[in-house]
């Protein structure tokens, strides 16, 4: 009888909620070490595909903001115009990996997250990852360390075999934009929520969203309560709860 009950629970369970059995959003907040420096937060931004914000980036040049940018090898291919306002400020971006073709870092087929096919096995993710490191190697000339997946949601199997390639993998702690879905208001605000430590993931392939005012209003907001900026290069992550 609990078998077939179970069964039952099975069928009746819909397909997208199987799909992501197993499927964690990885979040994460910076170590709290180095706290003589002050009150810091690290910016990160995905450049998932389609265009370039050269608003948000303009805005990150003029305040000297830096960021840790993580483009996918689409993206690159469409945005040359992107890659080399970026090459002008090596001081202010480090580029790494977001994947060759923006795809979830969950294995097995049939499986999505937000309604993106994953990975089918382990070699179909292995090439994601190569393929983006690979394709920042040749506009960049620079090797990726870190790694975030379409959707930055995983399962145990893809991060056990992301971090065996070497790479660490970046989630974050403050979802600023909602992959540049939301309006200003709405980014200015969870800016304002901001405190120590934490990583903010929002986009810079959405010019006609509004990331790039929401974020320029929230991130003058920060600089006046007194934060500074890092890259994940400079810090550790640690796990955070939620």
């Amino acid at each position: 009888m609990p078998g077939l009950l179970a069964l039952v629970l099975l069928l009746a369970t819909p397909l997208f909620a199987l799909a992501n059995v197993g499927v964690i959003e990885l979040h994460q907040r910076l170590t709290t070490t180095d706290r003589d420096a002050g009150k810091a937060v690290a910016l990160t931004l995905d450049a998932c595909g389609d265009g370039f914000d050269r608003d948000l980036i303009a805005y990150l040049i003029d305040r000297r903001i830096p960021a840790t940018l993580f483009v996918t090898r689409k993206w690159l291919e469409r945005n040359p115009a992107g890659i080399a306002l970026l090459k002008l400020h090596p001081e202010l971006f480090e580029i790494e990996d977001h994947g060759a073709n923006h795809v979830p870092a969950v294995i097995g087929v049939g499986r999505r997250v937000y309604g993106i096919p994953g990975a089918p096995d382990l070699a179909h993710l292995k090439s994601e990852v190569v393929g983006g490191a690979s394709a920042i190697q040749q506009a960049f000339g620079v090797t990726p360390r870190w790694y975030r997946g379409a959707t930055a949601e995983y399962d145990a199997e893809a991060m056990r075999a992301i971090e065996a390639m070497g790479y660490r993998i970046a989630g974050f702690s403050v979802n600023a934009d909602a992959g540049a879905t939301l309006p200003r208001r709405v980014i200015v605000a969870r800016l304002n929520a901001v405190r120590d430590g934490d990583v903010i993931i929002a986009h810079m392939n959405k010019p006609a969203s509004d990331s790039a005012e929401g974020l320029a209003t929230g991130l003058d907001l920060l600089v006046a309560r007194g934060f500074g900026f890092v890259k994940l290069g400079e810090r550790n992550l640690v796990r955070a709860p939620g």
